[in-house]
């Protein structure tokens, strides 16, 4: 299968119009709920059908998980430029790396770190406020928009758009997610809470759903929209739910029903997925807080604990044609590889996945299941080392099969690393995002809900046949 790689202005297709082109189908099958108070218990947040606050780790697992966002800090700090705010899409850590290349996306996490930093005592509370205040006035006057949207890649230095980049709706939503977090947690800083909340309403939902309630992956001025819909469950949750808690340009309810819920089944676990990476499971979730919520479909939050356990399945049941993976090592996302950028992951079976280990799966994946997925992250550095790890944390993917270990640190990796790290101790990310307003009105608007998850109450998937296509099962 052909390689994507980021940033290379020669490659035509976006991570998001890959997975575009090999979604398809899925399967709408009964649901077996043997597995799911044994995941429940591994959950925080969900154990015994209660919200709790206690950490699911010991001592030593929390001084890991402090070393390792620490060093996720370091990268957003130093990859940064200061002026503009703007952070760079990724970075070779065995090299001195001066790409100009920046993403919006990782601008989003890196905002977020600020605030994850400050609160862990990184850096000075009032440096934090300062990077914050000159990305957002920087974000509101010079970074080029389209109708509140911005271009995917951008010059670090300068803003301006890079390598014919389309200005893409998800990344947005995920820059979107960060401002507001900075928005919460600067709160008392009244030009930093005015600027994020004009970034925010300056963009015009209604323009992007203007003629269906399905919103296109994103709008070039040669082409104008991307012919992709965001059509399926995927990361997209958060693009909904932000166009749907605008104060300006609000999105109809009715689009948060539009898309598709498919539901698969894998080893007797029923979940809603796509034909996609794990990070689908997790992006929306680093911001929104689906803990102890469901709309009319499904809890996403459990979903999600299923849809991750299963991942891990089915990564023991490929130890059969790659010994590397076991119980201590797995976890497959979009990462790089050893021929390029791949796009892999499964079940269903995703990519050429030849062995390769991503840390950022396990990593994002750590308030879903926390014990099973620190054991992988210590695996990882304790076994491999400096191969591995370096001064931004874990490099973004490694081939034990094949001696191979990345050079570089991808910056929306990191970022997922950092915050779920960050919501699998404390819940800091969830609880200051979630004060914006506006979030709130969204999961209202939604349909959202409180509820006591239990087992009996399954994953709380209620979906209506037209949601879902039937296909095979493995």
């Amino acid at each position: 299968m052909a390689q994507v790689k980021r940033g290379n202005s020669n490659d035509k297709l976006s991570r998001r119009e890959w997975l575009r082109k090999i979604t398809a189908g899925g399967i709408y099958l009964s649901f077996a709920q043997r597995d799911l108070a044994r995941l429940l218990a591994a959950v925080p947040g969900a154990q015994g059908g209660k919200l709790i606050q206690q950490t699911p780790f010991s001592p030593d697992d929390e001084a890991f998980l402090e070393e390792l966002e620490h060093a996720n800090f370091l990268f957003f700090w130093e990859q940064t430029n200061p002026e503009t705010g703007m952070v760079r899409d990724r970075c070779n850590i065995r090299t001195p790396d001066n790409s100009v290349l920046s993403s919006i996306a990782a601008t989003g996490f890196g905002l977020t770190a600020l605030c994850i930093g400050d609160k862990r005592g990184f850096i000075h509370f009032n440096e934090a406020r300062a990077r914050a205040l000159n990305t957002l006035r920087f974000i509101w006057t010079k970074l080029p928009d389209h109708r509140g949207f911005f271009y995917h890649w951008a010059n670090i230095n300068t803003g301006e758009r890079l390598a014919e980049s389309e200005v893409s709706s998800i990344d947005t939503a995920i820059l979107l997610c960060g401002v507001l977090t900075c928005r919460e947690h600067f709160r008392q800083h009244p030009e930093i809470a005015d600027l994020a909340y004009k970034i925010y309403s300056r963009v015009d939902w209604t323009w992007l759903s203007e003629d269906t309630p399905l919103l296109p992956h994103g709008w070039t001025p040669e082409n104008g929209f991307l012919p992709y819909r965001w059509d399926d469950y995927s990361e997209m949750m958060m693009m909904y739910l932000l166009g749907l808690g605008s104060p300006t340009h609000a999105l109809k309810p009715a689009a948060w029903d539009a898309w598709k819920r498919t539901t698969f089944e894998y080893d007797g676990v029923r979940y809603i997925g796509s034909f996609a990476p794990l990070f689908i499971h997790q992006y929306s979730q680093a911001w929104f807080d689906f803990r102890g919520k469901r709309d009319h479909y499904a809890d996403y939050f459990q979903n999600s604990v299923l849809a991750t356990d299963v991942h891990r399945r089915f990564c023991l049941q490929l130890a059969k044609q790659y010994p590397d993976y076991s119980d201590d090592l797995w976890g497959i996302t979009a990462s790089d590889s050893v021929h390029g950028y791949a796009i892999w992951g499964g079940p269903p079976l995703t990519g050429p996945i030849d062995g390769t280990v991503v840390p950022c799966a396990a990593a994002g994946s750590l308030p879903f299941l926390p014990q099973p997925a620190i054991r992988v992250l210590k695996t990882i550095k304790n076994r491999y080392g400096a191969g591995a790890w370096g001064r931004y944390g874990f490099v973004d993917a490694l081939n034990p099969l094949k001696n191979w270990f990345d050079t570089d640190v991808i910056g929306i990796d990191t970022g997922i690393t950092m915050v779920m790290a960050e919501n699998a101790r404390t819940g800091f990310v969830w609880d200051t995002f979630m004060r914006n307003p506006e979030a709130q009105r969204a999961m209202e608007r939604a349909g959202f809900h409180s509820y006591q998850p239990t087992a009996i109450q399954e994953t709380g998937l209620s979906l209506p046949p037209e949601n879902g296509t039937p296909s095979i099962t493995r």
